[in-house]
């Protein structure tokens, strides 16, 4: 199994179990809207007997304001 490793944004530290692993960008529901994560880098732990295959993905953008919501 390989895990996707988010970095910044709103999912900033989450891990997301990686179906494929040649996956070049994630879009992921957030609220009402999605957030994009863009991958970056080579896979890490790819051998055997060194942990799952990691994949480091960076936040891109929002379709919707992240904020807290309130109208003020």
């Amino acid at each position: 199994m390989a895990i996707a490793r988010l970095h910044g944004g709103p999912l900033d530290g989450q891990l997301l179990p990686l179906e494929e692993t040649d996956l070049d960008s994630l879009i992921v529901p957030y609220g009402e809207g999605q957030i994009v994560y863009r991958r970056s880098g080579d896979l890490e732990h790819a051998g055997n007997g060194d942990g799952p295959t990691e994949a480091k993905f960076w936040f891109v953008e929002a379709t919707d304001d992240i904020g807290n919501g309130s109208d003020d």
